[in-house]
């Protein structure tokens, strides 16, 4: 796809944002003062788009803007401007669905591709905080009640079939974004393609074992008709601790420019991969004046309160709420009816857990061996300890994308993470 933008459009600098957020009263009056008096930084952290940050005297904004390219390969990937028109739309429906979970909306330009929102401080990125061993006690709570309300709400087991197919046709559009993850979850990692990278030559072998196993290629592939056929809720599509922001007492999701109705799993199963790579990272990390054996602890404690508080809040979500067309309560009034729906709800979520746990699998292949790997493992500056990390992943991610169904408890996959962590403490020491 060769570079393409419509005409008027331009690319924000640094410089000309002043101008262009004093041509919009209620954005000027947010900051307060003058264009001079504002102060400008550019903070583009993420892979797809440019962002920045503006603070005057009165408030701060954050400003999102679509390239048409890829950020983190330029121009030599083209990208569609309008992923910024399907992140607004997620962010209003999730914002309904779990009101102060993401941020709220100041501004839309939909010629210019521009978002505006508040500007959260003091938080920081996630990834960015557990990376440095950072506890933040609110998360899973925060996390599993996110999840929990924006899939129930936006599926068919709270919507209309009417109203359901109608919001899919809004998202149905945002096919240039479902083809990146497609890609980079579903293909690239188990063939040799440009894109890829690993840590070599200490991964060169277990990379050529992944492109050479038929089973695991099959897995992703099952995976991949899922995302590709299940439109089950409005998912955020690339839910990792990079994408949230935090303090101590709050948490916000943002980035939604993925979002689509697609499988739950797969946002649930995004978060647990995520949690998973900074619980191997940390034995990158450690050091005998600061060890973080007991931060590793609560990364595991977080990943099963996260599971518990999502399927207790989904389930008695489905309870309270259970209206849509999707197991119509008309067909159970009796007592029996009643216990018989109560056991299919739990069977329900018993499958939700394998099949977020195969896409989690899936998610922590593709950070080892794709395009876009996690700060958590980045950071690990000494190669073969990076990949002794990197290898804990890799064995995990492979036995939850090929058996899932044998974890029948979440707690069974952390015993399992905590195995393979011991059994790279005497190397790290040795």
């Amino acid at each position: 796809m060769a570079l393409s933008v419509p005409e008027g459009y331009r690319p924000l600098q640094k410089q000309s944002l002043p101008d262009y957020l004093s041509s919009h009263p209620h954005l000027a009056k947010q900051l307060g003062g003058g264009a001079t008096d504002w102060h400008t930084q550019e903070v583009s952290d993420g892979n797809v788009n440019q962002v920045f940050l503006v603070h005057g005297p009165a408030g701060s904004v954050c400003v999102k803007q679509s390239l048409p390219y890829v950020r983190l390969v330029g121009e030599s990937w083209p990208l569609t401007l309008e992923r910024i028109h399907f992140e607004h739309q997620a962010l209003l429906e999730h914002g309904r669905h779990v009101p102060g979970r993401v941020p709220q909306v100041l501004h839309h330009d939909a010629r210019q591709y521009v978002l505006v929102l508040e500007c959260l401080t003091p938080h920081i990125i996630l990834r960015k905080g557990m990376t440095a061993g950072v506890c933040y006690p609110r998360l899973a709570g925060h996390l599993a009640d996110y999840l929990a309300r924006s899939l129930f709400f936006s599926s068919d087991l709270a919507l209309t079939a009417a109203e359901k197919r109608r919001r899919v046709a809004t998202f149905s559009a945002n096919s240039a974004m479902c083809q990146i993850m497609e890609d980079m979850v579903f293909t690239e990692p188990y063939q040799l393609h440009p894109r890829n990278r690993w840590t070599s030559p200490q991964l060169d072998g277990l990379a050529a074992e992944v492109r050479e196993d038929v089973d695991l290629k099959l897995a992703a592939s099952r995976l991949k008709h899922q995302y590709l056929t299940r439109a089950e809720a409005l998912i955020h599509g690339d839910l990792h601790t990079g994408s949230i922001m935090v303090t101590q007492e709050d948490t916000r999701v943002i980035d939604q420019e993925f979002a689509f109705y697609g499988p739950m799993g797969f946002d649930v199963g995004a978060l647990m991969a995520n949690l998973l790579i900074n619980y191997f990272s940390q034995e990158g990390h450690t050091t005998d004046a600061a060890p973080r054996a007991p931060y590793q602890a609560w990364v595991l404690e977080t990943l099963e309160d996260m599971w518990s508080g999502f399927h207790d809040g989904f389930l008695a979500l489905w309870e309270a709420h259970g209206r849509g067309d999707a197991y119509p309560s008309a067909l159970f009034t009796s007592p029996a009816d009643r216990r018989a729906l109560t056991e299919e709800r739990r069977r329900w979520l018993q499958g939700l857990l394998s099949e977020s746990l195969a896409f989690a699998g899936a998610k922590m292949l593709r950070r080892i061996f794709g395009l876009a790997h996690n700060l958590d493992l980045e950071s690990i500056a000494a190669p073969d300890r990076r990949a002794g990390c990197e290898r804990a992943c890799v064995e995990l991610g492979r036995a939850l994308l090929l058996t899932p169904g044998r974890y029948r408890a979440i707690t069974d996959v952390t015993t399992v993470a905590r195995d393979l962590a011991e059994h790279l403490r005497p190397k790290r020491r040795g």
